[in-house]
């Protein structure tokens, strides 16, 4: 296995092909990270549709709002209908923007067919807030068991029960960030939220207002990911069970991760945003299931990223590209300042093909006035002094082959109760995480830093506090994890949908 292992990573490295390893080589060279899903409509035209911005969540009182998970009808491609499963039948759901020091608590009703459990991307919060994947929300009136099998590896004795909806409490003990939330349903995320469960919440704090950033109408959340439809409009996905009651998982050919040919920004197909030739502050995020995304401005334009997954960076860094996985947020700046009027900048994804090649465009309006400023110095919070005090593996691996294949770590399918790991409160850990395919590591509760990229510096984007690291095929990721916050039972998973769904994922406990 080693000998295997050592062999297709330098085949990768590489990007050669050998009788019995091509595909696999071909698809590193690639960098793919599923298998592409086509639309059966026509796909409409690029940078046709007006970016939305999602609305901005309004609290019923101080400190308390409301969230309705409900089915509704959306035009998402031009001239059709496409029913979603939204918050607030909404796609993207709607903004929680909310300051540190909250606390905020959210309840969410739940009014759909299956059941659900919300998470916060990033979020410090108590265990029984976290959305574990069996902590679910069944609509008022719907019983609900667990389906039978292996696959699911359900223990009643695991799950919690809630009916109609729930409180979720987040402290916000946390600096700010750019923060999301999604369905969390043991094996049955992807499906879930590839129908638009999903929306952001952004933490504020004085620090981060205090900088001479770009703020109001040009201070953008953009939420990227991909998805295919059906010829009448609806989502077009793999399901075993398209009831997503029963059956869990998706067919054998989709088993490395699924992904669409319709590149959605904020749940526009490839929109345009008219800008001002200023600056703007772009929050990034990729919640697309699989499709990891290398971000480029054209014909010329550079990110200057000012934070990561978990906040501000100490100082600002340069990028020309942004590789960006699932499940992680890129803090940028871009200048329009330097294009005239009448001028269009596209974003788009060098690892895309065709249409998929393209995410958005801007078109350069007019100069206005532009007071913001990039700070040479972001973040002046103090840094923790911090020594690891134990240092564990984690191998994010296929076992198994066809239907009855599992993603696994350390060669486990996912046992609700039964950590990987026990580390304690106010400590540091290193965490190694190895691979054999694109893994996107998410570790809840946990911040963390990325120490090395097999053996050598991290990447220029892996700077920060970061919560989800890719971690590329045959590749070793060491970090640095601080564990801070709450004890109780949390979860570190692959965040490619597809292969947590099936089984990737593992608890620990932080004791």
């Amino acid at each position: 296995m080693i000998a295997r292992r050592g062999f297709l990573g330098l085949l990768g490295g590489a990007g050669l092909t050998v009788a019995g390893c091509g595909a696999l080589a071909g698809k590193v060279a690639r960098e793919v990270a599923g298998e592409s899903l086509t639309s059966a409509l026509p796909l409409p035209a690029r940078f046709a549709v007006p970016l939305p911005i999602p609305a901005t969540a309004v609290p019923v009182r101080p400190g308390r709002f409301e969230v309705v998970q409900r089915a509704a009808k959306a035009e998402i491609i031009p001239g059709t209908t496409t029913e979603i499963w939204g918050y607030d039948g909404t796609f993207p759901g709607p903004t929680f923007d909310l300051r540190a020091g909250g606390p905020a608590v959210i309840r969410v009703r739940n009014e759909l067919p299956v059941p659900t459990s919300t998470h916060l991307h990033g979020g410090v919060t108590p265990p029984e807030s976290d959305g574990y994947p069996t902590d679910v929300v069944i609509a008022r009136g719907r019983g609900f068991r667990p389906p039978p099998g292996d696959h699911s590896h359900h223990d009643l004795r695991q799950w919690t029960f809630h009916e109609a909806a729930r409180d979720y409490v987040y402290p916000l003990e946390q600096g700010a960030a750019t923060l999301w939330y999604h369905d969390h349903r043991m094996d049955f995320t992807a499906p879930q939220v590839w129908r638009g469960l999903a929306g952001f919440l952004v933490v504020r704090d004085d620090e981060d207002d205090a900088l001479p950033l770009p703020k109001g109408e040009r201070d953008i959340p953009l939420m990227i990911c991909d998805r295919a439809f059906e010829e009448d409009g609806s989502f077009r996905y793999p399901s075993l069970d398209p009831t997503l009651l029963l059956r869990p998982g998706v067919d054998d050919a989709f088993m490395e991760g699924v992904e669409g040919d319709v590149i959605l920004v904020n749940g526009a197909p490839w929109p345009f945003l008219e800008v001002d030739a200023a600056r703007y502050r772009l929050r990034l995020l990729n919640a697309s299931n699989a499709r990891r995304f290398r971000l480029r401005l054209t014909p010329g334009g550079r990110f200057v990223q000012i934070g990561s997954d978990q906040g501000l960076l100490p100082a600002p860094l340069t990028h020309e590209a942004i590789t960006i996985s699932p499940g992680e947020r890129f803090d940028v700046v871009v200048d329009f300042s330097g294009h005239r009027a009448g001028s269009e900048v596209t974003m788009v994804n060098t690892l895309g093909t065709g249409a998929a090649r393209d995410v958005m465009r801007f078109r350069v309006r007019r100069r206005a006035a532009d007071d913001s400023v990039i700070p040479k110095r972001l973040s002046r919070a103090a840094e923790p002094v911090t020594t690891a005090v134990a240092t564990r593996v984690f191998d994010f691996r296929r076992t198994g082959q066809g239907g009855g294949g599992s993603w696994t770590i350390n060669g486990r399918r996912f046992r609700p109760g039964r950590p990987l790991a026990t580390p304690r409160l106010n400590t540091s850990e290193v965490w190694r995480f190895t691979s054999d395919f694109h893994h996107p590591v998410h570790v809840h509760l946990a911040r963390f830093r990325v120490l090395a990229r097999n053996g050598g510096p991290p990447a220029a984007t892996d700077a920060g506090w970061k919560d989800t690291v890719d971690v590329r095929p045959y590749e070793v990721v060491d970090v640095l994890v601080r564990f801070e916050g709450y004890r109780g039972r949390y979860m570190l998973h692959c965040h490619n949908l597809e292969h947590e769904d099936m089984a990737m994922m593992a608890d620990f406990e932080v004791v």
